[in-house]
């Protein structure tokens, strides 16, 4: 039988930037093929040129870039090929989904003439029938009220719907090179199951080849049959996924698979070990919410006829947290993880409950009393570049809460403290005059980090603060956190829909959908022994850094189109016997039940699960 020849083949593809500090060599002879019906992983980390070869392939090299050697499509040289011919391929052909959608997708056009352009195009595809067909894809990568979102402008979207819009506009025209620049770093993991199972049914179905670039060792395990690995600017180490993962040849490959957070292995070996803790029943918790509720009013309709319903973002979250102690919170986009922490801060208004900290309800704290507690209750947001004011040094950054609690501090005394904790967050104090913008992105979470803990609070809430970092990166500051937490006895909420990292730094798990608790539980014990369906789907969609371990799992599937959190009966999705067949009716809220010690469960309708298949 004769050899299949490569629908993609690089061969000693140099590529140069020239900058104001020189030439810069980003990709250095590199060489690769990918077959048809062939998924190869590209992994490194940021800054190491993945992204660069299939930049240089799509024509989208930044202008002060070039690219030598050779990049063929299907046989056909396309490396600096001019716009106009390499248009009949790109789009339909040969297709690329970026890591940043709102970038990518044109801010004043709707959702629906965006794809419907690329229909037009490719295929002369008009009218109903190219509406049928975005709106098929909508659906096939579980966006939620897929219709009305064919209607709306990108920034109406949520990152990660965003997202999935852009992997459906690059599977319209079923290309035979699909080009995944981390496509899933974004998503919730059991939308990231889906969109990888759309990919290999792609791949199954016409013979698609695929080119997946990414840090994500699990998403590799679970997709790929080869894998090139890059730093700077090389291929250190290529072969079968298999002999990549057992028998790794280059350290830098095992570097990344050993700080890679595994669901299979809650403590690594070689990183920080999360301190234990033991609940004192005596003892009274540092936080205490109860039955918080945070509903947004939204408006149906134009014109007279229009009326008001609330989104219910958060519908009565109740949870306690204790001093070195740390609560993760999960569950998917839109599930109110972040309004609950911002709700907790009194950053967005509650409407109803109790936030007690330390005896005093902050729901009712005026002016002055809520400025004075806020020393003790500091936040790091997810993109630290957004947090940080890009006009002020780190050192003016991290100092900035000193000046505003601690106005009695001379300038001598406040560098001595910055100095200090940065040298705590392992950051060179030789970066002290320098902006943002020179830092890395793991150096301005640890900016961020730094500003949060130099007033030595009591509660620190990490919002998604690792979503965005490479692995070895964030092993770093997920240990950093963790040592942290151990010297200034830190109580800690930590955001995320990264599972394997909240296993790895909480001790108690609480999952949210739909603005409600569903298990909240002992870390050990929820990963171990989940009650909810809704939970086991989600521990079953992340991806485990292992081939044969992935080829051998059995996924639970969430059957059926995410509700409208607009809708009374969201909440309802899984004690469907309990609701009244009415969006707008008042609901039966379900209970959390103490199914052992410390391990609740909201009540819901028997299911079977032991197939895969949520019935």
């Amino acid at each position: 039988m004769a050899e299949t020849s490569p629908v993609f083949d690089v061969r000693d593809l140099h590529i140069r930037f020239d900058t104001s500090d020189g030439e810069v060599h980003a990709v250095k002879g590199i060489s690769l093929s990918i077959k048809p019906g062939q998924c190869v992983g590209v992994v490194g980390e940021s800054g190491s040129g993945k992204s660069q070869t299939f930049l240089a392939a799509m024509g989208l090299l930044a202008s002060n870039g070039k690219a030598t050697g050779a990049i063929r499509f299907c046989g056909k040289n396309i490396l600096n090929t001019p716009p106009k011919i390499l248009n009949s391929v790109r789009g339909a052909r040969m297709s690329m989904i970026f890591q940043d959608p709102l970038t990518s997708l044109t801010p004043h056009m709707k959702i629906g003439a965006q794809m419907a352009e690329v229909l037009a195009i490719h295929e002369n595809l008009r009218g109903e029938e190219a509406k049928k067909r975005c709106l098929g894809w909508l659906d096939r990568v579980r966006i939620p009220e897929a219709a009305r979102r064919l209607d709306q402008y990108p920034y109406e979207l949520s990152g990660g719907m965003r997202q999935r819009v852009m992997i459906a506009m690059a599977m319209l025209c079923e290309p035979e090179l699909l080009i995944a620049d981390e496509p899933t770093t974004a998503l919730d993991v059991t939308v990231q199951a889906q969109v990888l199972d759309l990919m290999n049914d792609l791949k199954d179905d016409i013979g698609a080849a695929i080119a997946l670039i990414t840090h994500d060792m699990g998403v590799v395990a679970r997709m790929c049959d080869h894998i090139y690995v890059m730093e700077k600017g090389i291929y250190v180490e290529d072969g079968p996924v298999d002999d990549i993962f057992y028998h790794p040849k280059s350290e830098y490959t095992q570097l990344l698979l050993d700080a890679m957070p595994r669901l299979d292995r809650p403590d690594r070996p070689g990183h920080a070990a999360l301190a234990p803790f033991k609940p004192n029943a005596k003892a009274t918790p540092l936080l205490k919410v109860q039955d918080i509720k945070v509903h947004f009013p939204v408006r149906i309709g134009g014109g007279i006829f229009s009326k008001t319903r609330p989104l219910r973002a958060v519908d009565g979250v109740s949870f306690d947290l204790h001093s070195s102690e740390t609560l993760g919170i999960v569950g998917e986009s839109g599930c109110g993880k972040s309004t609950l922490a911002r709700a907790v801060l009194r950053l967005v208004p509650a409407q109803e409950g109790l936030v007690c900290w330390m005896g005093t309800n902050l729901l009712e704290a005026q002016k002055e009393a809520l400025r004075q507690e806020r020393k003790d209750l500091q936040i790091v947001f997810q993109d630290p570049l957004a947090s940080l004011d890009p006009r002020m040094t780190i050192s003016q950054s991290i100092a900035e809460p000193l000046k505003t609690f601690r106005p009695d501090m001379d300038h001598n005394a406040r560098n001595k403290e910055v100095r200090d904790i940065m040298a705590r967050v392992d950051l060179n104090p030789a970066m002290i005059n320098r902006y943002p913008h020179e830092l890395s992105g793991g150096q301005n979470q640890r900016v961020g980090i730094a500003r949060a803990m130099i007033l030595n609070p009591k509660l620190v809430i990490c919002d998604e603060a690792v979503s965005a970092l490479d692995v070895s990166v964030q092993a770093q500051i997920i240990d950093l956190l963790i040592e942290l937490q151990k010297s200034a006895d830190l109580a800690m909420i930590f955001i995320s829909h990264d599972l394997a990292v909240v296993r790895e730094i909480s001790h108690r798990v609480m999952v949210l959908y739909m603005g409600r608790v569903v298990e909240i539980a002992d870390r050990t014990d929820i990963y171990e022994d989940a009650r909810h369906p809704y939970t086991k789907a989600l521990i079953s969609a992340v991806p485990l850094p292992d081939p044969k371990a992935e080829r051998a799992r059995k996924r639970i599937v969430l059957e059926g189109d995410l509700p409208s959190p607009l809708d009374s009966r969201a909440a309802l999705h899984f004690l469907r016997s309990k609701a009244i067949d009415d969006p707008e009716a008042e609901q039966y809220r379900p209970k959390l039940i103490e199914v052992t010690p410390r391990h609740f469960v909201a009540e819901h309708d028997p299911c079977d699960t032991s197939k895969g298949l949520l019935l």
